[in-house]
């Protein structure tokens, strides 16, 4: 069918097709926080309401005529099949959900996990291992598949996936396909997820055998590629491997925050772009080379999954290639490709094979933006060709599409909107084919031989050179994200904002009335930008300074100075909090031990200021030294005193200065060795406690006074005392801790328990810098988001 008609019928169809997709994607999505037999129950369910609509379409598809005879009256209508299909889908969602609960809640992993009992496991390495980038040593995630677990002194078979948490750098080189024995304290996931155990490693792995060939032959391939690049400077050579083969183990941290900031962060995600790119070379090169339709396909296929074995089957990856598949099938066949029966098609097959990806974010933004690729793009793209040329309405069209696709979701994640992705990736775009195709050739060709390899890596050094110039420029513009409500609520609001801005576009007095109500709102804005409370707020007594994932506290002693108590992660993130306070002289620092996100960012707080002694944890193991140099360090332990102003510190912990900490100690017992102090002043007190976990909570319980101001340990981790919480007998608890860690902070338990307490609960990756102040009626606090100020009494 052609013509206008045609093509609207061709499209209602496709909607349709979304149908059995959106249904299995979100039946798994609930089924997965709930147990194996709510599952079993809702498939149950599902499979007989399906059984009652084809019973009743049957009979209504059917009449009688006068002679007693009955005949079909027709195909069933489009509702019921659509209907049954969904009802269908879902029965078999909820069915292979079930399955998969019942193997990883009923088994003996989950049930160490529960009593947090320590294990011996065997287990193969399934994924690569992830990091969060630090200058002291990164805690390092590895999924792996457990397959034996010694329960009271025998081993026990067991076949299910686990999260493992090390610090050691041999974790970092693990090849998915290793076998390996680690000794873990296990406990369960906190989030719906289909994990058996999250089990946290104290040193480095017993690697037990070798990955199989497969894996190997891709490992070499990742390697020598990252051997190629040598010759590229040092910024290319992290982001290059990234873009082609998704290897991100050398992306400098502040190269991958420039390119979320500019929207680029897909670039580092091998997805369905690449895959289009390598793909349609190989295509190209069969016609070049005279194959026919029936060979070309087969060597296309051929390479794609090559390509996806050395860039790993991560989700936006799966994603890709089914869609490829298909895609080459239909090319196969002679039959034109269809774009959103493709996509449903792999939505459909990756979630009943995998249940987990129905809560992949990642997977879901792969799917978000194919889908703006597909439907809105093409409208888009012939609109504006009327009044731009066709290649340049073709770019805006897809990055436009793909952006706003994905925007509801990024806000949800993120509570910001960036306002300079559209225009990043028009300019980083046309470098990516030439990144793609040099870097991957360059990864074919690099374990055969390396020479022409990094002949092959310098043109596609100069293209990531360009994108990385349009990241970094794109990331320092004034007001390149803004804030916005994050979570489900962001969201909504978003789409609301979104359909009231279509309907307002459409008619002429509405936009009028939104041009006057706009300009009206601009004025109120630059009004109570004058008059609003000013920051730092007069007379504060304490401020938690975001500072991200990390710990940095002052505490105001006089006009200009103040005791600083931990630096955060970030020299510059530091020194623009104390800037702000108007800070120029710290008498005393305090680092309550030596882990990179509360010692690192002490370069920023010796800028431009006098910094009298530090204090330093006694049973610390001298990392501190590093950053103090030229200044005064004091170990200290518990029992001691300082007087500064009218401020009064007494040290409650650690008790001793043995035993010493070591280079290998874990991070439990750097954690624990933590400088526990209160702060007081008339009228003002608080418990800044590092981040003290369980056991040295326990043992200060005796200890511990009544105070105003609760500073939450361990960024509200999971692992508290309650007692210990409660003894403190504070109001006002403030949590420092980063936005959308890797660690799950604030843990929910730790929330809850805080409300339980009664304590009014403050965060600094929501509220940004909190300070304390007084009033008549006791301290008050006042928050500082995005140079808004809040006062809360």
């Amino acid at each position: 069918m052609t013509g206008p008609n045609g093509a609207a019928d061709r499209r209602h169809h496709d909607l349709r097709l979304l149908a059995p997709a959106l249904v299995v994607w979100a039946t798994t999505w609930a089924l997965l926080a709930a147990g194996p037999a709510t599952a079993y129950r809702t498939s149950a369910i599902c499979g007989l309401g399906a059984s009652l609509v084809l019973v009743r379409a049957r009979h209504v598809a059917r009449t009688t005529t006068a002679g007693g005879t009955t005949q079909r009256a027709g195909p069933w209508p489009p509702r019921v099949a659509v209907v049954m299909a969904a009802l269908l889908c879902a029965s078999a969602a909820a069915a292979g959900t079930g399955l998969r609960l019942s193997a990883v809640v009923n088994d003996p992993i989950r049930e160490l996990a529960e009593a947090e009992a320590h294990a011996l496991i065997d287990a193969v390495v399934t994924g690569d291992p992830g990091f969060k980038p630090s200058r002291d040593r990164p805690v390092v995630l590895v999924r792996a598949r457990a397959e034996v677990v010694r329960v009271q002194r025998s081993d026990v078979d067991v076949r299910v996936p686990v999260l493992l948490i090390g610090t050691d750098d041999a974790w970092r080189a693990l090849v998915p396909g290793q076998r390996i024995r680690v000794t873990a304290r296990l406990s369960p996931p906190r989030h719906a997820e289909l994990l058996a155990a999250v089990g946290i490693v104290r040193g480095p792995p017993l690697v037990l055998g070798m990955p199989p060939a497969l894996q190997r032959a891709a490992e070499r391939v990742r390697a020598r590629l990252r051997a190629a690049c040598e010759i590229l400077p040092r910024d290319h050579r992290g982001v290059l491997p990234g873009m082609v083969v998704g290897d991100t183990s050398r992306l400098a941290p502040e190269i991958a925050e420039d390119f979320a900031t500019a929207g680029l962060t897909h670039l580092m995600v091998v997805s369905g772009a690449n895959l289009a790119i390598v793909v349609g070379a190989v295509l190209a090169a069969c016609r070049l080379a005279g194959l026919g339709r029936r060979r070309a396909p087969l060597l296309a296929t051929v390479a794609l999954l090559a390509f996806v074995l050395v860039a790993r089957p991560e989700p936006s990856v799966l994603r890709a290639t089914v869609m490829s598949l298909i895609g080459l099938l239909a090319y196969f066949t002679g039959r034109e490709r269809q774009g959103v029966p493709a996509l449903c098609a792999a939505v459909l097959v990756l979630v009943l094979i995998d249940p987990g990806l129905a809560r992949s974010y990642g997977f879901a933004l792969s799917v978000l933006a194919t889908g703006g690729l597909l439907v809105l793009a093409p409208p888009w793209r012939d609109r504006l060709a009327r009044r731009l040329p066709r290649p340049v309405a073709e770019a805006l069209a897809v990055s436009l599409a793909a952006q706003l696709a994905c925007l509801p979701l990024l806000v949800m994640l993120t509570g910001e909107i960036g306002l300079v992705a559209v225009a990043a990736n028009l300019l980083a775009t046309p470098a990516v084919p030439l990144a793609t195709l040099s870097g991957a050739l360059a990864a074919a060709i690099a374990p055969i031989a390396l020479a022409p390899a990094r002949f092959l890596v310098w043109p596609a050094g100069l293209a990531v050179g360009w994108i990385i110039g349009v990241a970094r420029t794109a990331s320092r513009i004034p007001y390149a994200t803004v804030p916005w409500q994050g979570g489900v609520i962001g969201a909504a609001a978003l789409l609301l904002a979104a359909l009231i801005a279509y309907l307002v576009l459409r008619n002429r007095m509405l936009l009028a009335l939104a041009a006057a109500a706009l300009t009206g709102i601009v004025v109120a804005g630059a009004v109570l930008r004058v008059t609003a409370s000013r920051w730092p707020p007069p007379g504060w007594l304490f401020v938690a300074c975001d500072v991200g994932q990390g710990d940095a506290s002052v505490l105001s002693t006089g006009p200009g100075q103040a005791i600083v108590v931990d630096t955060g992660p970030e020299p510059d993130l530091i020194d623009g909090c104390l800037d702000r306070l108007n800070v120029r002289a710290v008498p005393l620092l305090v680092l309550t031990h030596p882990h990179a996100d509360h010692i690192d960012g002490t370069p920023g707080v010796r800028r431009d200021r006098t910094i009298g002694a530090v204090l330093t944890s006694a049973q610390s193991n001298g990392r501190e030294l590093r950053l103090t140099s030229g200044l005064a360090v004091r170990p200290t332990t518990a029992g001691r005193q300082w007087r500064v102003g009218a401020v009064t510190l007494t040290v409650l912990g650690p008790w001793t200065a043995e035993p010493r900490l070591h280079s290998t100690s874990d991070g439990a017992d750097i954690n624990n060795a933590s400088i526990v102090l209160v702060a007081r002043r008339p009228g003002f007190s608080v418990l800044l406690t590092g981040d003290i976990e369980t056991e040295a909570q326990r043992s200060l319980l005796s200890n511990v006074p009544p105070v105003q101001v609760l500073k939450v340990p361990h960024h509200g981790a999971r692992y508290q005392e309650p007692a210990f919480l409660e003894s403190t007998r504070a109001k006002i608890s403030i949590t420092s801790l980063g936005k959308d860690n890797d660690y799950g902070h604030p843990a929910p338990s730790t929330l809850s328990l805080l409300q339980r307490l009664g304590m009014h609960i403050y965060r600094t990756d929501r509220d940004g810098d909190i300070a304390i102040i007084r009033t008549s009626d006791g301290p008050a606090t006042v928050t500082r988001k995005g140079g808004k100020v809040a006062v809360w009494r």
